[in-house]
């Protein structure tokens, strides 16, 4: 790699990087997710999403206006072959407090769950149960999960085309219980994004075998429509992420969010004007941005 090729791939990285930090800290004002004096627990895996998500808040609580601490947290749910020794080592470079949770979650899900069937379900649930009393036992107030922009996405297809919900992860959740506040600081972020980020920082990235072998996961199905999209049309998974943060219950079908059912008539107020006149509509003046949004029609 000659001279220029060297300063135009750091100051490639430099804007990758000012962009990723940018999101996070968008994401963690536009939803308060992390206050003064917040102990952070980041659960890292040991995929890009969570070495990067982990990068970040440290970076971001160095500057930060706030006093927060950032707590490295690995559950090791005993999968064969698992390196063990790489998160350790990975987090005494950082020179902040880890914990290694030691739960065999894989003997039960390999149990429970049939060969070839989808263990994630399973899995996140286990794993969210271990993870939940363990940010109680170390104080956390908060449990920062990897899940970015794409996963958000993803999720919310999947629950239309297979649980018929229209549900998505939201980038701060309280657990059923109140007892534990989950954030996503990665909510802006594209995984295009981590991908560049991950591998210019070279984290040491440990495969998720558990269900990783599985294939044509309906995940895998929906990511690969969507990324199809965004190569068709740039930035619609963008749009479809900005649709989630802009709903309109009252042009749904939910009866429980929006009362259809009691709707009364009501002309005491200033007409709307609404009515078209004859002479403003022909075929030489219909502009396709008249029919964007019909849905008050």
């Amino acid at each position: 790699m000659n001279q220029n090729d060297n300063r135009k791939e750091i100051h490639e990285f430099n804007k990758l990087q000012k962009r990723l930090r940018r999101n996070v800290g968008n994401a963690i004002i536009d939803y308060n997710m992390i206050e003064e004096n917040d102990v952070v627990m980041a659960c890292i895996s040991g995929g890009k999403d969570s070495f990067a998500m982990l990068d970040i808040l440290i970076r971001l609580r160095e500057a930060a206006p706030i006093k927060f601490d950032v707590v490295a947290v690995n559950l090791d749910q005993k999968q064969p072959g698992f390196p063990e020794h790489i998160l350790p080592e990975y987090f005494e470079t950082l020179n902040i407090p880890y914990y290694i949770v030691d739960k065999d979650t894989y003997s039960v899900v390999k149990e429970k769950i049939p060969e070839g069937k989808t263990t994630c379900g399973l899995c996140s649930r286990l794993r969210r149960g271990t993870l939940y009393s363990f940010a109680e036992k170390i104080g956390a107030t908060k449990i920062a999960l990897g899940h970015h922009m794409d996963d958000i996405v993803e999720t919310m297809f999947l629950n239309m085309f297979h649980g018929a919900r229209l549900k998505a992860m939201p980038p701060k959740l309280r657990s059923d219980d109140g007892r534990n506040v989950v954030i996503r600081p990665l909510t802006y972020c594209r995984e295009t994004d981590l991908i560049k980020y991950a591998e210019h920082k070279e984290f040491p990235i440990i495969p998720c075998n558990l269900c990783g072998s599985q294939e044509n996961l309906q995940r895998q199905s929906i990511k690969a429509m969507l990324i199809d999209w965004d190569k068709k049309t740039p930035g619609r998974v963008e749009k479809i992420f900005k649709s989630i943060q802009n709903v309109s219950p009252s042009q749904l079908a939910d009866r429980e969010l929006f009362d259809f059912v009691n709707l009364p008539l009501d002309r005491s107020g200033e007409r709307e004007e609404y009515e078209f006149q004859e002479a403003e509509i022909s075929s030489s003046n219909i502009d396709e941005s008249m029919f964007i949004d019909v849905t008050n029609i």
